[in-house]
């Protein structure tokens, strides 16, 4: 209901006249309203959203090689994000975009390229970037407790592709649950919104894959926490609890979110992106 702006794409000044009174009232001033052509307008939804969607690959990018050369991603993010020319939105490490808009508008930019004989590097590299960051977690798990994950359960929170919603298209979770059940896994998951798009559709038919109704539900008899989605009631958990509940006081925490507790000094084993 407050947008930094509406862009409006039309042929005629009527149109435009049109639209500048269905929106009038959510602008004091009009220099949020901007006009252009049709094209100009489709480009600038797609140019937005791939524009996000490059901040957020480009950090997990940063993360990876943090992570390989003895570098802190938290630290890097703040280093740049006080730049203003960078800032601190969508540079936070994690396990990758989702939702509808960012992956449907970077396959639909690609595709309008390639449709104009142009090959769209930098974006095909986000998507790139994006698809093998969705399974980062995974593979710490692997390296954790190895190939064969036969016999071990893990407490998932977050299904979600983001606090805040039940959505789940092109949520990291779908991934890193099927690759940890081709693996042999158990998995005992928890979100607030989301267990029943994830029952009746995302995962749907995967028997290895328990839904709790508490976040503390899924601990019990689980090897290790992974946290995927940041919802609020995640943010401040009692760790002791976590470390009574589980089998192992492991945590591998998806959206860096317990960086600031410093879990090691808890007894923890802690793994997050990009460190």
């Amino acid at each position: 209901m407050k947008p930094d702006r509406v862009v409006i794409g039309a042929d005629s000044v009527y149109a435009f006249d049109v639209m500048k009174q269905l929106y009038s009232p959510f602008f004091r001033t009009h220099d949020r309203f901007i006009t252009m052509d049709i094209r100009s307008a489709e480009m600038t939804k797609y140019a937005a959203n791939a524009m996000l969607a490059t901040k957020i690959s480009f950090m997990n990018e940063i993360a990876n090689i943090c992570e390989r050369v003895g570098a802190d991603a938290n630290q890097v993010r703040i280093g740049i994000g006080s730049d203003k020319r960078i800032g601190y939105h969508f540079i936070y490490p994690g396990v990758g975009y989702g939702g509808a808009c960012f992956p449907k508008d970077i396959k639909a930019l690609q595709k309008v390229a390639e449709a104009y004989h142009y090959q769209p590097k930098i974006i095909k590299a986000v998507e790139q970037v994006n698809n093998e960051q969705k399974l980062v977690i995974a593979h710490k798990i692997v390296k954790r407790f190895g190939e064969d994950l036969s016999g071990f359960t893990f407490g998932l929170w977050g299904l979600a592709f983001k606090p805040g919603t039940d959505d789940m298209r092109e949520a990291p979770s779908i991934y890193v649950v099927k690759e940890l059940v081709k693996r042999g896994a158990k998995i005992k998951a928890y979100d607030p919104k989301a267990i029943e798009e994830a029952k009746e559709f995302y995962l749907k038919g995967i028997k290895e894959v328990i839904y709790c109704s508490s976040k503390y539900e899924v601990l019990k008899d689980s090897e290790a926490l992974i946290l995927l989605t940041e919802w609020k009631e995640f943010r401040s958990p009692d760790f002791e609890e976590i470390k009574t509940q589980l089998k192992m006081p492991i945590i591998f925490d998806g959206r860096n979110q317990y960086n600031a507790f410093n879990l090691e000094t808890k007894g923890f084993e802690y793994f997050q992106i990009g460190k």
